[in-house]
């Protein structure tokens, strides 16, 4: 009876972050259908438990943000405990993690990311920039790496990079939300670098110096895109292999719709549609071929 017990808490689990996989995750819902049932809601529940991490830290005061990320770290010890639980989307991100023997340390690395947003809203280089990518983004590639294909240990760098240049296409598309936040996360030396100031930012100042200062951004995005492409073929999985690439032209298609738009990001948030999304996958099916 207490494995029957069980076994329903963890669907309800799964399906929590189903739900909140597809409300937030739009991009990486889409394509999820490619994944095998295991590892899609495997991925589902490793996203939930960061993304309510990550809500607590955009919309909160610092000090209640950071009690809240105590809490979510406090769970992440439960999960990776031998105590009882009770939380359904918990209990599914413990089945996850065991399911593909994810690290703990990933997502303390995770959570101290997070923290940078509570103590941190400027990067002076892109050292320090980097250094905050792959917290939140590249370690997020390492996560999915071992739901993909845990084997292809040689594809570890290059699935950081991924997680880094989707990290790099969420800042440049998010500039002016983040700054309504107080953050800046583009480099403050290369903001001087282009002649581009706070106020600029805030003004919501569209000229050619900033133009030629998201031009730089996009390309050094696509140099991780492109390097990021050398892994796959560590990647034995078919379908997973197929995600990762449809993951990848996704994202990249945020920049070219941000070059079409004449780099107006303040504009609106540049957004694919389904459509497009669905001539990638057409498009990727078809190469395959």
């Amino acid at each position: 009876m207490q494995n029957i017990r069980e076994e329903v808490i963890l669907e309800a689990g799964f399906a929590q972050a189903e739900k909140i996989t597809k409300k937030y995750a739009k991009t990486f819902y889409f394509a999820s259908p490619f994944l095998s049932k295991q590892k899609r809601r495997a991925a589902y529940a490793i996203y939930a438990v960061c993304r309510i991490a990550d809500d607590y830290v955009d919309s909160n005061e610092r000090d209640t943000a950071s009690q809240k990320l105590i809490k979510i770290e406090q769970d992440i010890d439960v999960a990776y405990g031998n105590s009882p639980i009770e939380d359904p989307l918990l209990l599914a991100f413990r089945r996850s993690t065991q399911t593909y023997d994810i690290p703990k340390k990933y997502f303390e690395d995770i959570m101290a990311g997070m923290r940078m947003d509570l103590s941190k809203n400027r990067y002076a280089d892109f050292g320090e920039l980097h250094d905050y990518c792959y917290k939140v983004a590249g370690v997020v590639g390492l996560i999915m790496l071992q739901i993909f294909d845990a084997r292809a240990q040689e594809a570890r760098p290059y699935a950081v990079d991924l997680g880094v240049a989707l990290q790099l296409t969420n800042i440049i598309r998010d500039i002016k939300e983040d700054y309504a936040r107080g953050r800046i996360y583009l480099p403050q030396q290369e903001l001087q670098r282009f002649g581009i100031t706070q106020k600029d930012i805030a003004r919501e100042k569209l000229n050619e110096d900033f133009k030629a200062l998201l031009q730089f951004q996009i390309q050094r995005a696509r140099q991780y895109y492109s390097r990021c492409l050398a892994g796959l073929n560590f990647i034995k999985d078919k379908s997973s292999r197929f995600l990762v690439l449809a993951i990848k032209q996704m994202y990249a298609a945020i920049l070219e719709a941000i070059e079409k738009n004449d780099y107006n990001i303040f504009q609106q948030r540049v957004r694919i549609s389904n459509l497009k999304k669905m001539a990638i996958i057409f498009g990727l099916l078809l190469r395959a071929k």
